[in-house]
């Protein structure tokens, strides 16, 4: 697509959103070309929707992907989530290859590439071509983690060898991006990335290896490649010579963040099917209420600490490293209890309808090959556990709240700057968080039994954040032995439930002088009494109404067809069964 035909002037992200919500249509409508049933007839193909993939080429969503300083539209971080979730609604897979990669490829050159660089890689997004990523090795990985390059330094550049036998869109790639071994020592000087002119290699250098069936995301083209000692040109390095760990830990907390936002409104799809289910099949009891409103109120949740971590990209960018990857381990272990609970709900009394079952089946199969299990738990877990004796003795209760932006998504942020992102220090914003919203309501809860709940809810996260705090100052910053035990690793797990209590607290307090439903503290008792079973705490139950508050909200947007996250959104899809 030619880049005069890309609009790339439109401000308002709402309405670029909301048009490409639309243009999709009614996904469950079985004459859509571009609706469940024809999704899921591609997949059965191992093959993505053309159709989608067209629909995305004419709104020039690639533009998405790209700065605004480099010609695109990328703002911030939040507001490329709100345009990510049409897509996800509908197919994680679509998402993944038509375009999500080619960012988390281009953002180590955003960061740190030369001039040249930056404007070579936004020219080819903005005009609708790919860019694939070589990630490095890593133990205990997903295949697309596994094989490694290696380059060796001579007088006119470089020389790679090695093979990577699973890179998505490495056939459809306009540039590769690749994290490439450059010193055989381990440390953190091991790897530099590489920006490599797919039309440039050598012929005799590369090789593209065959396609590689998947069981998850099987419409993505999943090859590889193999290297046999290709000379690249000096040029070709992004940023200095051994950058390569430090580039991707910084760049990483923007894909943890935006993957996890987005897979809420898959999350979401699956709820609708199962509140579709049970209005059809006359089966919504009390228990089904129960798990309907519950996985609502989760999602509610898991969005208010998506968004705050999106927007700490641009407002904290040194201090967001620590939430992004507690979100990224928490909330999608979240959500796939959800989905858990979800499919009793589906296949209760009889109901079938091909494609919600579909959704959902294909959405299970999809997640961990979207970077969703053990491999990105671990990693995100590398990243908190160390931090943690340090913040126990230099950050919690002693630091000040974050800005109210944060959890304010009618506030303008500052433009995202992804070289701007840091890998340590800054403190601990949501457990900050946390501290002054308990403080607050101790002061100043509700009158009736929701500010009683609310503040004994609080005082009971807030007491168990210090006693988190009291285990990490037992443990002494840098003892590998401590910081590799079970113990530690609970503490860590502890801590991020904390941070999303935090999260929610903080945008309900937002919202509490108004008058939407997310003032209402219903959908926030429901979910922090959620979050306290998973710590083991003892909290008082909810209001005997709770429930029923959350799930008349819930059955409200179904039937009008607003999304379930904190947006409240139109969608195409029609409400009634």
């Amino acid at each position: 697509m030619p880049i005069a035909a890309v609009r790339v002037t439109d401000p308002d992200v709402r309405h670029r959103a909301e048009r490409l919500e639309f243009r999709f249509g009614d996904p469950c409508d079985p004459a859509n070309p571009l609706g469940f049933r024809a999704l899921l007839a591609a997949d059965s193909d191992s093959e993505l929707l053309g159709a989608a993939e067209e629909l995305l080429d004419e709104e020039g969503f690639g533009a998405e992907l790209v700065p605004l300083a480099l010609g695109g539209r990328l703002r911030d971080a939040d507001q490329l989530m709100r345009m990510l979730r049409p897509v996800f609604r509908r197919d994680v897979a679509l998402a993944f290859g038509y375009g999500i990669t080619s960012l988390f490829a281009a953002a180590p050159v955003f960061a740190a590439g030369s001039p040249d660089q930056r404007a070579s890689v936004a020219r080819l997004l903005v005009s609708g071509g790919r860019a694939a990523i070589v990630h490095r090795s890593l133990a205990h990985g997903t295949a697309m983690l596994r094989g490694e390059l290696g380059a060796m330094q001579y007088s006119g550049g470089f020389v790679l060898d090695g093979r990577k036998d699973v890179v998505i869109n490495a056939e459809r790639a306009g540039a590769v991006v690749a994290h490439v071994r450059t010193d055989p020592a381990p440390g953190p000087a091991s790897h530099s990335v590489f920006l490599l002119d797919s039309a440039q290699l050598p012929a005799d250098g590369v090789r593209l290896l065959e396609r590689q069936p998947t069981t998850g995301m099987r419409g993505c083209r999943f090859s590889g490649y193999e290297f046999d000692q290709c000379e690249v040109p000096g040029e070709a390095l992004v940023g200095e010579l051994g950058s390569g760990i430090r580039l991707a830990l910084r760049t990483f907390q923007l894909n943890r963040t935006l993957i996890t936002g987005a897979i809420i409104a898959s999350v979401d799809t699956v709820l609708r099917a199962s509140v579709r289910a049970a209005l059809a099949g006359d089966t919504l009891g009390r228990r089904q209420r129960g798990v309907l409103a519950g996985v609502f109120a989760d999602l509610l949740a898991g969005d208010a600490m998506a968004t705050a971590v999106l927007r700490a990209l641009s407002l904290l960018p040194g201090a967001a490293h620590l939430a992004a990857a507690e979100l990224k381990y928490l909330v999608p272990d979240l959500l796939r209890d959800d989905l858990e609970e979800l499919a009793t709900v589906l296949g209760a009394g009889g109901y079938s309808r091909d494609t919600d079952q579909g959704m959902l089946g294909k959405l299970l199969r999809d997640l961990p090959a979207a970077g969703l299990g053990h491999a990105g738990t671990a990693s995100c877990q590398a990243v908190v556990i160390p931090q943690l004796p340090v913040l126990a003795r230099h950050a919690w209760g002693r630091e000040a709240e974050p800005p109210a932006a944060l959890f304010d998504t009618t506030q303008p942020l500052p433009h995202l700057d992804i070289g701007g992102l840091e890998v340590a220090g800054g403190g601990d914003f949501l457990a900050a968080s946390l501290t002054a919203s308990a403080a607050r309501l101790a002061d100043s809860a509700p009158t009736g039994p929701y500010g009683e709940a609310l503040r004994t809810m609080a005082a009971a996260f807030h007491a168990d954040l210090l006693a988190v705090r009291e285990a990490c100052l037992r443990i002494e910053p840098g003892d590998r032995a401590a910081l590799a035990s079970p113990a530690t690793a609970a503490l860590a797990d502890r801590h991020s439930v904390l941070s999303a209590a935090g999260a929610a607290l903080a945008v309900w307090e937002h919202h509490r002088r108004g008058s939407g439903f997310l003032a209402d503290p219903a959908w926030l008792v429901l979910a922090l009494h959620r979050y306290g079973r998973r710590l083991g705490l003892t909290l008082p139950p909810p209001p005997p109404d709770c429930v029923d508050r959350v799930a008349k909200e819930l059955l409200a947007r179904f039937r009008a067809g607003r999304g379930f996250d904190l947006h409240d959104a139109p969608l195409a899809e029609a409400g009634t069964p």
